[in-house]
């Protein structure tokens, strides 16, 4: 039987592509920290191209501080991997991860984005042992579509671990973004049916906000 408290043996071997895949965009975030110290205490969102490609994040909620270390075509593989240099340094107050879409769509199954997401959580607690982790939910993305069952399975599986936990939150997107017929709504993507526009982006400011708290007291005037 599969240890699901352990990575996978296939994200053990894929992790050192996925630091020659991302090493130059880990880099870059610090050279940019280096250059203008993010803030500590902040809220840190760390996973795949839905939060890299959030532009509008100041705009969708404001006066909260939140450091964003989103890279596109990032897996939960990778989350664990580059956790101590994307994740540690900041100190943060809460963590939101948003990953397993692409892991999905690589083939994994449920049980291995499970494992992984297991190992960033012992990560974060040997350094961070009492910061809140909260897991973004898989998205149905019309183009994705035909992964829905899939999705749904990682996204259930996830949710029930979580519920082990007090210091894990579950964040339910998938719902949301469904429409009244159970199938994914159009209105919220871009063109290419899997990255959320901006009315996306909304909705999940929207169901966020209440995790995130009252707004800190650092926003800018």
């Amino acid at each position: 039987m599969m240890d699901l408290m352990a990575p996978s043996l296939d994200a053990q071997q894929s992790q050192p592509l996925a630091a020659n895949r991302f090493e130059k965009h880990v880099a870059a975030y610090e050279a940019a920290d280096k250059a203008s110290p993010p803030p500590q205490g902040a809220v840190l969102l760390v996973g795949d191209s839905q939060f890299y490609r959030w532009k509008t994040l100041a705009e969708d909620l404001p006066g909260y501080a939140i450091v964003n270390r989103g890279i596109d075509s990032f897996t939960m593989t990778d989350v664990v991997f580059f956790a101590d240099r994307l994740v540690l340094p900041y100190k943060p107050r809460l963590i939101v991860v948003h990953a397993g879409g692409n892991d999905v769509n690589t083939g994994r199954t449920a049980g291995q984005v499970l494992g992984d997401f297991q190992a960033f959580v012992r990560k974060v607690r040997e350094t961070l042992p009492s910061v809140p982790i909260a897991f973004s939910s898989v998205t149905p993305g019309p183009g994705r579509w035909s992964q829905a069952a899939v999705r749904r399975e990682t996204n259930s599986t996830i949710k029930a671990y979580v519920a082990s936990d007090p210091r894990l939150i579950y964040i339910d997107l998938w719902s949301a973004m469904l429409g009244p017929d159970g199938g994914p709504r159009e209105d919220l993507w871009v063109e290419d049916r899997i990255h959320p526009n901006h009315a996306g982006y909304e909705l999940r400011a929207r169901i966020m906000r209440p995790i995130l708290g009252p707004p800190d007291q650092r926003r800018a005037p």
